[in-house]
């Protein structure tokens, strides 16, 4: 067993060892209120990676003396840590893959800060500015590949799932893997590192070098989704809309497995811009997918998108049961479509400028009691912006779930009021309680306390 350290330097490799001075300077200005005990709690999580917790309330408290500092040592940037997790070294060294991880920590808290939130550059209340900050975001960590033919595969779903899932999760990543097609996750446990996992073994067998597996996340949830030991290249955004936009911006085509409630934000989220009217003809491949078991969690799914949006958001996803090679070939097929059409239209592989989301899906929605209150869950508007708005009905469920400060909000005023059209409360009603009875909200969770209350009205 590893003893305690109390302290700790270390220093990076890449872009990070090669700065100017006022690059330096820069990236090691964390004095404005916010960003040191953000960068401690991201740091923190990522050192614990593998240890089954999703609270990072929890997390932090386990470990009240956790420190992380940015300074510069020969124009390059070194790390002071105080009282790290024992586990995240081995013989007094720090594991190359959570060293890797931490640096992109460093690498995208600081330059969000310093190159996108403050620089004035960009206007963050424009659907373009945003956009573009995602857009230099992802190329500043280095995953905007040119001249590469679409082959990157995002895969969503559960972090806390039986094994028999994880599983089949795993066998689609295979056959996506001996199909040359690289993945794209949260970058957590469970659905999260399957598919990882899977492709990893296939695309050993092909011989395939160009092997790439994505892992993108931010700060409030980085704690419940930390980094998996087969990431190999992550990025953090600053918050879940840009996250998300990351996700399908640089991704292909989506595969949707079981999961909760985080699940079917990111699912509701693909149908806001994938019912838009300017998003009609965009071919943007959305299967979800389980083994034979799932049949009864995608037929709840089925009621519950037809009850609130109707059969016209049915016909924009494919359902494909206990069918790891199909779904892998119906990615690969696509991936020839989406090339042909990034052609004719002068759209980048490795960026996908042209597809349409409305500014709504770009802000931030922070889950405080009134702005949940205040949500629209009716039928009385287009399509598209009740999606967006059951959207951030579930991403209040993520935060009283697994986010700190939701857990807070909670303690203090007790659960989020959700309220809406009777026939959208009682779909939603019975979508949540059939999560909570398959214990998809929480990890280890033998109790559920929920931390919503429906209001139909």
């Amino acid at each position: 067993m590893n003893a305690a350290i109390d302290k700790v330097f270390i220093r990076p490799e890449g872009s990070l060892q090669i700065l100017s001075q006022q690059e330096a300077e820069q990236r090691c200005d964390t004095s404005d209120k916010g960003l040191n005990e953000l960068l401690r709690q991201c740091a923190l999580a990522v050192l614990n990676t593998g240890n089954g917790q999703d609270s990072g309330l929890q997390l932090l408290q386990q470990h009240p003396d956790f420190d992380i500092k940015v300074t510069t040592r020969g124009r390059g940037v070194e790390l002071i840590v105080s009282n790290p997790p024992v586990g995240a070294f081995v013989e007094g060294e720090l594991i190359a893959g959570l060293k890797e991880h931490l640096f992109a920590v460093v690498r995208d808290l600081i330059y969000a800060r310093n190159d996108i939130i403050q620089s004035g550059c960009f206007d963050l209340s424009d659907s373009f500015g945003i956009t573009n900050s995602v857009f230099h975001i992802l190329r500043n960590a280095g995953v905007l590949r040119p001249n590469e033919h679409p082959n990157i595969v995002v895969c969503w779903g559960g972090h806390a799932i039986p094994r028999h899932e994880y599983e089949y999760a795993k066998h689609v990543g295979y056959s996506l893997g001996l199909r040359q097609l690289n993945i794209c996750t949260g970058c957590g446990p469970g659905v999260m590192k399957a598919p990882m996992k899977g492709a990893a073994v296939g695309h050993h067998n092909q011989r395939y070098g160009n092997r790439r597996y994505i892992g993108v996340s931010e700060p409030g949830i980085i704690a419940a989704e930390a980094p998996n030991a087969v990431v190999n290249e992550l990025v953090i955004l600053p918050d879940i809309e840009k996250r998300l936009e990351a996700f399908v911006r640089l991704g292909h085509g989506i595969i949707i497995f079981p999961g909760g409630p985080g699940t079917l934000e990111e699912l509701l989220y693909l149908l806001s811009f994938l019912l838009h009217p300017k998003n009609a003809d965009l071919p943007f491949p959305v299967v979800l997918t389980g083994d034979h078991h799932s049949q009864h969690y995608f037929d709840q799914i089925k009621r519950f998108i037809k009850a609130t949006l109707g059969e016209v958001a049915l016909r924009r996803i494919k359902i494909d049961i206990n069918n790891p090679d199909g779904v892998a070939q119906y990615m690969k097929e696509h991936m020839d479509i989406i090339r042909q059409d990034r052609k004719n239209t002068s759209d980048a592989y490795y960026f996908n400028w042209l597809l349409h989301i409305e500014s709504s899906l770009q802000q931030p929605f922070e889950p405080s009691h009134t702005a949940v209150r205040e949500l629209n869950l009716t039928k009385d508007q287009p399509v598209h912006e009740l999606a967006s708005q059951l959207r951030r009905a579930f991403s209040t469920i993520v935060a009283g779930n697994v986010k700190a400060s939701g857990i807070k909000a909670i303690a203090e005023h007790g659960p989020f009021e959700l309220r809406g059209d009777e026939q959208i409360m009682q779909a939603l009603d019975e979508l949540l309680s059939f999560l909570v009875s398959q214990k998809r909200m929480k990890i280890n969770a033998d109790h559920y306390e929920p931390c919503y209350r429906i209001i139909k009205e």
